[in-house]
Protein backbone atom coordinates (compact mmCIF):
# COMPACT_ATOMS: atom_id res chain seq x y z
CA UNK A 1 0.00 0.00 0.00
CA UNK A 2 1.38 3.41 -1.01
CA UNK A 3 0.88 5.96 1.74
CA UNK A 4 -1.11 9.11 1.07
CA UNK A 5 -0.47 11.38 4.03
CA UNK A 6 2.97 11.64 5.58
CA UNK A 7 3.12 13.23 9.04
CA UNK A 8 6.09 14.44 11.08
CA UNK A 9 5.53 15.34 14.74
CA UNK A 10 8.08 17.18 16.85
CA UNK A 11 7.36 15.08 19.92
CA UNK A 12 6.02 11.67 20.82
CA UNK A 13 2.78 12.53 22.61
CA UNK A 14 1.76 14.87 19.80
CA UNK A 15 2.39 12.13 17.27
CA UNK A 16 0.13 9.74 19.16
CA UNK A 17 -2.57 12.40 19.44
CA UNK A 18 -2.38 12.98 15.67
CA UNK A 19 -2.48 9.29 14.83
CA UNK A 20 -5.60 8.87 16.97
CA UNK A 21 -7.39 11.65 15.08
CA UNK A 22 -6.50 10.18 11.69
CA UNK A 23 -7.75 6.74 12.76
CA UNK A 24 -10.97 8.31 14.02
CA UNK A 25 -11.41 10.05 10.65
CA UNK A 26 -11.10 6.78 8.76
CA UNK A 27 -7.46 6.56 7.66
CA UNK A 28 -5.49 3.38 8.23
CA UNK A 29 -2.64 4.83 10.30
CA UNK A 30 0.66 3.59 11.69
CA UNK A 31 2.96 5.49 14.06
CA UNK A 32 6.69 4.93 13.99
CA UNK A 33 9.10 6.20 16.62
CA UNK A 34 12.27 8.06 15.74
CA UNK A 35 13.88 9.19 12.53
CA UNK A 36 13.37 6.52 9.83
CA UNK A 37 16.17 5.26 7.62
CA UNK A 38 16.71 2.96 4.65
CA UNK A 39 16.21 -0.10 6.87
CA UNK A 40 12.87 1.08 8.28
CA UNK A 41 10.17 -1.19 6.83
CA UNK A 42 7.38 0.45 4.84
CA UNK A 43 4.18 0.35 6.92
CA UNK A 44 0.93 -1.00 5.49
CA UNK A 45 -1.03 2.22 5.96
CA UNK A 46 -2.71 5.18 4.29
CA UNK A 47 -1.16 7.60 6.79
CA UNK A 48 2.16 7.30 8.60
CA UNK A 49 3.06 9.45 11.60
CA UNK A 50 6.77 9.81 12.36
CA UNK A 51 7.34 10.71 16.01
CA UNK A 52 10.52 12.73 16.46
CA UNK A 53 12.01 14.26 19.60
CA UNK A 54 12.97 17.55 17.99
CA UNK A 55 10.95 20.28 19.69
CA UNK A 56 13.77 21.53 21.93
CA UNK A 57 16.74 20.36 19.86
CA UNK A 58 19.13 22.73 18.15
CA UNK A 59 17.26 24.15 15.13
CA UNK A 60 19.68 22.69 12.58
CA UNK A 61 19.41 19.26 14.16
CA UNK A 62 15.60 19.51 14.14
CA UNK A 63 15.67 20.52 10.46
CA UNK A 64 17.92 17.60 9.54
CA UNK A 65 15.73 15.06 11.37
CA UNK A 66 12.57 16.49 9.80
CA UNK A 67 13.86 16.68 6.23
CA UNK A 68 15.24 13.14 6.41
CA UNK A 69 11.84 11.95 7.65
CA UNK A 70 10.12 13.89 4.88
CA UNK A 71 12.31 12.28 2.21
CA UNK A 72 11.49 8.83 3.61
CA UNK A 73 7.76 9.57 3.57
CA UNK A 74 8.02 10.85 0.00
CA UNK A 75 9.80 7.66 -1.01
CA UNK A 76 6.71 5.76 0.18
CA UNK A 77 4.46 7.87 -2.03
CA UNK A 78 3.18 10.56 0.38
CA UNK A 79 1.10 13.08 -1.55
CA UNK A 80 0.92 15.60 1.28
CA UNK A 81 3.20 16.30 4.26
CA UNK A 82 1.86 17.41 7.63
CA UNK A 83 4.25 18.99 10.15
CA UNK A 84 2.66 18.67 13.61
CA UNK A 85 3.63 20.82 16.59
CA UNK A 86 2.00 21.61 19.93
CA UNK A 87 -1.40 23.31 20.15
CA UNK A 88 0.26 25.83 22.45
CA UNK A 89 2.91 26.61 19.77
CA UNK A 90 5.72 25.51 22.09
CA UNK A 91 8.94 27.04 20.76
CA UNK A 92 11.46 29.80 21.44
CA UNK A 93 12.43 33.00 19.59
CA UNK A 94 14.92 30.90 17.61
CA UNK A 95 12.54 28.07 16.74
CA UNK A 96 11.93 25.35 15.99
CA UNK A 97 8.54 25.83 14.33
CA UNK A 98 9.61 28.59 11.95
CA UNK A 99 12.98 27.15 10.84
CA UNK A 100 11.53 23.66 10.29
CA UNK A 101 8.57 25.04 8.32
CA UNK A 102 10.92 27.13 6.16
CA UNK A 103 13.08 24.07 5.48
CA UNK A 104 10.09 21.92 4.55
CA UNK A 105 8.72 24.60 2.21
CA UNK A 106 12.09 24.87 0.51
CA UNK A 107 12.49 21.09 0.20
CA UNK A 108 8.94 20.59 -1.10
CA UNK A 109 9.20 23.64 -3.36
CA UNK A 110 5.93 25.06 -2.12
CA UNK A 111 5.17 28.76 -1.85
CA UNK A 112 2.28 28.57 0.60
CA UNK A 113 1.24 26.76 3.76
CA UNK A 114 -0.83 27.35 6.89
CA UNK A 115 -0.03 27.49 10.59
CA UNK A 116 -3.02 26.29 12.60
CA UNK A 117 -2.28 25.21 16.20
CA UNK A 118 -5.93 25.44 17.31
CA UNK A 119 -7.41 22.48 19.22
CA UNK A 120 -10.90 23.64 20.31
CA UNK A 121 -11.76 20.33 22.01
CA UNK A 122 -8.86 21.00 24.37
CA UNK A 123 -9.66 24.72 24.71
CA UNK A 124 -6.91 25.97 22.40
CA UNK A 125 -8.35 28.51 19.98
CA UNK A 126 -7.00 31.25 17.70
CA UNK A 127 -8.78 34.57 17.22
CA UNK A 128 -7.38 37.61 15.36
CA UNK A 129 -4.09 35.75 15.29
CA UNK A 130 -3.88 35.42 19.08
CA UNK A 131 -3.67 31.97 20.70
CA UNK A 132 -5.99 31.40 23.63
CA UNK A 133 -5.75 28.63 26.25
CA UNK A 134 -8.82 27.98 28.40
CA UNK A 135 -10.35 31.33 27.35
CA UNK A 136 -7.26 33.33 28.34
CA UNK A 137 -4.29 34.45 26.30
CA UNK A 138 -1.48 31.92 25.93
CA UNK A 139 0.87 34.44 27.54
CA UNK A 140 -1.34 34.53 30.64
CA UNK A 141 -1.57 30.75 30.98
CA UNK A 142 0.72 28.42 32.91
CA UNK A 143 2.67 27.95 29.65
CA UNK A 144 4.38 31.28 30.29
CA UNK A 145 6.42 29.42 32.94
CA UNK A 146 7.36 26.39 30.82
CA UNK A 147 10.97 25.51 31.74
CA UNK A 148 12.13 24.94 28.14
CA UNK A 149 9.68 26.83 25.92
CA UNK A 150 8.16 29.69 27.98
CA UNK A 151 5.32 31.17 25.91
CA UNK A 152 5.19 34.83 26.87
CA UNK A 153 3.55 36.15 23.70
CA UNK A 154 0.14 35.07 22.35
CA UNK A 155 0.51 36.86 19.00
CA UNK A 156 1.34 34.04 16.55
CA UNK A 157 2.32 36.44 13.76
CA UNK A 158 4.84 38.11 16.01
CA UNK A 159 6.23 34.78 17.26
CA UNK A 160 6.55 33.27 13.80
CA UNK A 161 8.04 36.43 12.31
CA UNK A 162 11.00 36.14 14.68
CA UNK A 163 11.59 32.51 13.63
CA UNK A 164 10.82 32.37 9.92
CA UNK A 165 12.12 34.12 6.80
CA UNK A 166 8.73 33.66 5.09
CA UNK A 167 6.06 36.31 4.73
CA UNK A 168 3.54 35.82 7.58
CA UNK A 169 -0.13 36.61 6.95
CA UNK A 170 -3.33 36.19 8.96
CA UNK A 171 -6.62 34.58 7.95
CA UNK A 172 -9.15 36.02 10.33
CA UNK A 173 -12.38 34.65 11.77
CA UNK A 174 -14.57 36.47 9.24
CA UNK A 175 -12.83 34.74 6.33
CA UNK A 176 -12.72 31.34 8.02
CA UNK A 177 -16.41 31.54 8.90
CA UNK A 178 -17.31 31.84 5.18
CA UNK A 179 -16.03 28.36 4.33
CA UNK A 180 -13.33 26.62 2.34
CA UNK A 181 -13.83 28.40 -0.97
CA UNK A 182 -13.31 31.83 0.58
CA UNK A 183 -10.38 30.49 2.59
CA UNK A 184 -8.73 29.16 -0.60
CA UNK A 185 -9.34 32.43 -2.41
CA UNK A 186 -7.96 34.50 0.47
CA UNK A 187 -4.84 32.34 0.68
CA UNK A 188 -4.22 32.86 -3.05
CA UNK A 189 -4.67 36.64 -2.69
CA UNK A 190 -2.29 36.84 0.28
CA UNK A 191 0.51 34.79 -1.32
CA UNK A 192 2.70 37.85 -1.82
CA UNK A 193 6.22 36.45 -1.73
CA UNK A 194 8.28 33.42 -2.61
CA UNK A 195 7.02 31.81 0.64
CA UNK A 196 3.99 32.71 2.75
CA UNK A 197 2.76 31.13 5.98
CA UNK A 198 -0.90 31.85 6.72
CA UNK A 199 -1.88 31.87 10.40
CA UNK A 200 -5.51 30.77 10.60
CA UNK A 201 -8.08 31.70 13.20
CA UNK A 202 -10.16 28.74 14.42
CA UNK A 203 -12.74 28.62 17.19
CA UNK A 204 -14.43 25.27 16.56
CA UNK A 205 -14.13 21.99 14.67
CA UNK A 206 -16.24 23.30 11.78
CA UNK A 207 -13.59 25.94 11.21
CA UNK A 208 -10.88 23.28 11.24
CA UNK A 209 -12.74 21.15 8.70
CA UNK A 210 -13.19 24.15 6.40
CA UNK A 211 -9.50 25.00 6.69
CA UNK A 212 -8.58 21.36 6.03
CA UNK A 213 -10.74 21.30 2.91
CA UNK A 214 -9.01 24.47 1.69
CA UNK A 215 -5.65 22.69 2.06
CA UNK A 216 -6.59 20.07 -0.53
CA UNK A 217 -3.84 21.02 -3.00
CA UNK A 218 -1.17 22.11 -0.52
CA UNK A 219 2.05 20.13 -0.48
CA UNK A 220 2.59 21.07 3.15
CA UNK A 221 0.22 21.63 6.07
CA UNK A 222 1.44 22.66 9.53
CA UNK A 223 -0.37 22.91 12.84
CA UNK A 224 -1.64 21.11 15.90
CA UNK A 225 -3.15 17.67 15.61
CA UNK A 226 -6.77 18.88 15.44
CA UNK A 227 -6.42 20.40 11.97
CA UNK A 228 -5.79 16.86 10.68
CA UNK A 229 -9.47 15.99 11.08
CA UNK A 230 -10.16 18.05 7.97
CA UNK A 231 -7.63 16.29 5.73
CA UNK A 232 -8.89 12.70 5.19
CA UNK A 233 -12.08 13.85 3.45
CA UNK A 234 -9.96 15.44 0.72
CA UNK A 235 -8.33 12.09 -0.02
CA UNK A 236 -11.66 10.31 0.16
CA UNK A 237 -13.18 12.68 -2.41
CA UNK A 238 -10.23 12.00 -4.71
CA UNK A 239 -10.85 8.25 -4.42
CA UNK A 240 -7.52 7.66 -2.70
CA UNK A 241 -8.79 5.99 0.47
CA UNK A 242 -9.93 2.41 0.67
CA UNK A 243 -13.71 2.18 0.43
CA UNK A 244 -13.63 -0.62 2.98
CA UNK A 245 -13.02 0.69 6.48
CA UNK A 246 -11.34 -1.89 8.68
CA UNK A 247 -11.85 -1.48 12.42
CA UNK A 248 -8.54 -1.18 14.26
CA UNK A 249 -9.09 -3.60 17.13
CA UNK A 250 -7.51 -2.93 20.52
CA UNK A 251 -6.66 -5.28 23.36
CA UNK A 252 -4.53 -4.72 26.45
CA UNK A 253 -2.23 -7.20 28.18
CA UNK A 254 -3.19 -8.09 31.72
CA UNK A 255 -0.56 -7.28 34.31
CA UNK A 256 1.05 -4.64 36.56
CA UNK A 257 0.53 -0.93 35.82
CA UNK A 258 2.99 1.93 36.30
CA UNK A 259 2.41 5.69 36.09
CA UNK A 260 5.53 7.73 35.36
CA UNK A 261 5.24 11.51 35.50
CA UNK A 262 8.02 13.91 34.53
CA UNK A 263 5.93 16.89 33.46
CA UNK A 264 5.80 19.97 35.69
CA UNK A 265 2.74 21.44 33.97
CA UNK A 266 -0.16 22.69 36.04
CA UNK A 267 -2.47 19.98 34.66
CA UNK A 268 -0.06 17.14 35.42
CA UNK A 269 0.68 18.36 38.94
CA UNK A 270 -3.05 18.34 39.61
CA UNK A 271 -3.28 14.80 38.22
CA UNK A 272 -0.38 13.66 40.40
CA UNK A 273 -2.02 15.16 43.49
CA UNK A 274 -5.29 13.37 42.68
CA UNK A 275 -3.61 10.01 42.04
CA UNK A 276 -1.64 10.19 45.28
CA UNK A 277 -4.93 9.80 47.13
CA UNK A 278 -5.62 6.52 45.32
CA UNK A 279 -2.26 4.84 44.63
CA UNK A 280 1.07 4.13 46.31
CA UNK A 281 3.42 6.91 45.15
CA UNK A 282 7.15 7.65 45.09
CA UNK A 283 8.74 11.07 44.52
CA UNK A 284 11.81 11.17 42.29
CA UNK A 285 13.85 14.00 43.78
CA UNK A 286 15.56 16.06 41.04
CA UNK A 287 18.22 17.33 43.43
CA UNK A 288 19.16 13.75 44.35
CA UNK A 289 19.29 12.88 40.65
CA UNK A 290 21.61 15.83 39.95
CA UNK A 291 23.78 14.74 42.90
CA UNK A 292 24.15 11.34 41.19
CA UNK A 293 22.39 9.49 43.99
CA UNK A 294 20.92 6.06 43.20
CA UNK A 295 17.38 7.35 42.67
CA UNK A 296 16.43 4.77 40.02
CA UNK A 297 17.66 1.92 42.23
CA UNK A 298 15.68 3.21 45.23
CA UNK A 299 12.54 3.70 43.13
CA UNK A 300 12.69 0.23 41.61
CA UNK A 301 13.31 -1.38 45.02
CA UNK A 302 10.28 0.49 46.40
CA UNK A 303 8.07 -0.49 43.44
CA UNK A 304 9.12 -4.15 43.20
CA UNK A 305 6.74 -5.50 45.86
CA UNK A 306 3.84 -3.55 44.38
CA UNK A 307 4.63 -4.91 40.92
CA UNK A 308 4.76 -8.42 42.34
CA UNK A 309 1.34 -7.88 43.94
CA UNK A 310 -0.06 -6.35 40.72
CA UNK A 311 -0.76 -3.05 42.51
CA UNK A 312 -0.60 0.07 40.30
CA UNK A 313 2.06 2.59 41.35
CA UNK A 314 2.83 6.25 40.68
CA UNK A 315 6.40 7.52 40.37
CA UNK A 316 6.77 11.23 39.73
CA UNK A 317 9.32 14.01 39.48
CA UNK A 318 6.68 16.66 38.79
CA UNK A 319 7.23 19.72 40.98
CA UNK A 320 5.93 23.24 41.48
CA UNK A 321 7.42 25.75 38.96
CA UNK A 322 9.05 27.68 41.82
CA UNK A 323 10.93 24.54 42.89
CA UNK A 324 11.93 23.80 39.29
CA UNK A 325 13.14 27.38 38.82
CA UNK A 326 15.28 27.16 41.95
CA UNK A 327 16.91 23.94 40.72
CA UNK A 328 17.48 25.40 37.26
CA UNK A 329 19.06 28.55 38.70
CA UNK A 330 21.99 26.38 39.76
CA UNK A 331 22.04 24.04 36.76
CA UNK A 332 21.64 24.07 32.98
CA UNK A 333 17.89 23.71 32.47
CA UNK A 334 18.20 21.33 29.50
CA UNK A 335 20.62 19.16 31.50
CA UNK A 336 18.23 19.03 34.46
CA UNK A 337 15.42 17.81 32.24
CA UNK A 338 17.49 15.26 30.33
CA UNK A 339 18.97 13.73 33.49
CA UNK A 340 15.55 13.36 35.12
CA UNK A 341 14.16 11.86 31.92
CA UNK A 342 17.06 9.40 31.74
CA UNK A 343 16.32 8.19 35.28
CA UNK A 344 12.62 7.75 34.50
CA UNK A 345 13.53 5.83 31.34
CA UNK A 346 15.81 3.55 33.38
CA UNK A 347 13.03 2.95 35.90
CA UNK A 348 10.60 2.04 33.12
CA UNK A 349 13.07 -0.46 31.68
CA UNK A 350 13.70 -2.15 35.04
CA UNK A 351 10.02 -2.27 36.00
CA UNK A 352 9.19 -3.79 32.62
CA UNK A 353 11.81 -6.46 33.33
CA UNK A 354 9.97 -7.14 36.61
CA UNK A 355 6.72 -7.70 34.73
CA UNK A 356 5.07 -4.29 34.32
CA UNK A 357 3.20 -4.21 31.02
CA UNK A 358 1.00 -1.10 31.28
CA UNK A 359 2.60 2.33 31.36
CA UNK A 360 1.00 5.75 31.66
CA UNK A 361 3.59 8.45 30.99
CA UNK A 362 3.08 12.19 31.51
CA UNK A 363 5.17 14.70 29.57
CA UNK A 364 6.36 14.77 25.98
CA UNK A 365 10.08 14.64 26.77
CA UNK A 366 9.50 12.01 29.45
CA UNK A 367 7.47 9.89 27.04
CA UNK A 368 10.28 10.09 24.51
CA UNK A 369 12.81 8.94 27.10
CA UNK A 370 10.64 5.97 28.14
CA UNK A 371 9.96 4.91 24.56
CA UNK A 372 13.63 5.16 23.62
CA UNK A 373 14.72 3.17 26.68
CA UNK A 374 12.15 0.45 25.99
CA UNK A 375 13.26 0.49 22.32
CA UNK A 376 9.73 0.94 20.96
CA UNK A 377 9.70 1.30 17.15
CA UNK A 378 6.03 1.21 16.15
CA UNK A 379 2.73 1.75 17.93
CA UNK A 380 -0.89 0.82 17.22
CA UNK A 381 -3.56 3.33 18.22
CA UNK A 382 -6.35 2.42 20.61
CA UNK A 383 -9.27 4.18 22.32
CA UNK A 384 -9.23 7.78 23.50
CA UNK A 385 -8.83 8.37 27.25
CA UNK A 386 -9.21 12.16 27.11
CA UNK A 387 -9.06 14.53 24.11
CA UNK A 388 -5.61 14.20 22.57
CA UNK A 389 -4.58 11.09 24.52
CA UNK A 390 -5.26 7.49 23.41
CA UNK A 391 -4.10 4.14 24.66
CA UNK A 392 -1.61 2.47 22.33
CA UNK A 393 -0.05 -0.97 22.12
CA UNK A 394 3.33 -2.22 21.02
CA UNK A 395 5.69 -5.16 21.56
CA UNK A 396 8.81 -5.08 23.70
CA UNK A 397 11.04 -8.14 23.93
CA UNK A 398 8.32 -10.08 22.06
CA UNK A 399 5.76 -9.26 24.78
CA UNK A 400 2.78 -6.89 24.38
CA UNK A 401 2.62 -3.72 26.42
CA UNK A 402 0.03 -0.93 26.63
CA UNK A 403 1.16 2.70 26.63
CA UNK A 404 -0.68 5.94 27.31
CA UNK A 405 1.57 8.89 26.48
CA UNK A 406 0.19 12.20 27.73
CA UNK A 407 1.24 15.72 26.86
CA UNK A 408 1.84 17.58 30.11
CA UNK A 409 -1.08 19.97 29.68
CA UNK A 410 -3.69 17.42 28.57
CA UNK A 411 -6.20 15.42 30.55
CA UNK A 412 -8.67 15.88 33.39
CA UNK A 413 -7.68 15.81 37.05
CA UNK A 414 -8.52 12.10 37.38
CA UNK A 415 -6.70 11.20 34.15
CA UNK A 416 -4.29 8.61 35.63
CA UNK A 417 -7.00 6.69 37.46
CA UNK A 418 -9.38 6.96 34.51
CA UNK A 419 -6.73 5.57 32.14
CA UNK A 420 -6.08 2.50 34.28
CA UNK A 421 -9.78 1.82 34.80
CA UNK A 422 -10.46 2.06 31.08
CA UNK A 423 -8.11 -0.84 30.33
CA UNK A 424 -10.27 -3.29 32.27
CA UNK A 425 -12.70 -3.61 29.36
CA UNK A 426 -9.89 -4.45 26.91
CA UNK A 427 -7.91 -6.98 28.96
CA UNK A 428 -6.45 -10.13 27.49
CA UNK A 429 -4.72 -12.82 29.49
Amino acid sequence: MSIILGCIADDLTGATDLAMILVREGMKTVQIVGEPNADTPAPDAEAVVVALKSRTNDAQEAISMTINSCKWLQSLGAKQIFFKYCSTFDSTDKGNIGPVTDALMSHLECSSTIACPAFPENNRTVYRGYLFVNDGLLSESSLRNHPLTPMKDANLNRILSTQSSANISNLYFEEIEMGHEVISQTIAEKDTGPRTIHITDALNDNHLRSIGKACKDMKLVTGGSAIAQGLPLNFQEQGLLSSRREEQLFSAPKGPSVILSGSCSEATRSQVNYAQNHLPSFCLDAVEILNNEAVAEKAVTWAADHIKADTPVLLYSSADPAVVKQIQSNENQVDVGSRVEAVIGEIAQQLHALGACRFVVAGGETSGAVINTLNVKTMSIGPQIDPGVPWTTTTVDKKPIALALKSGNFGTEDFFIKALNQLKQYEIS
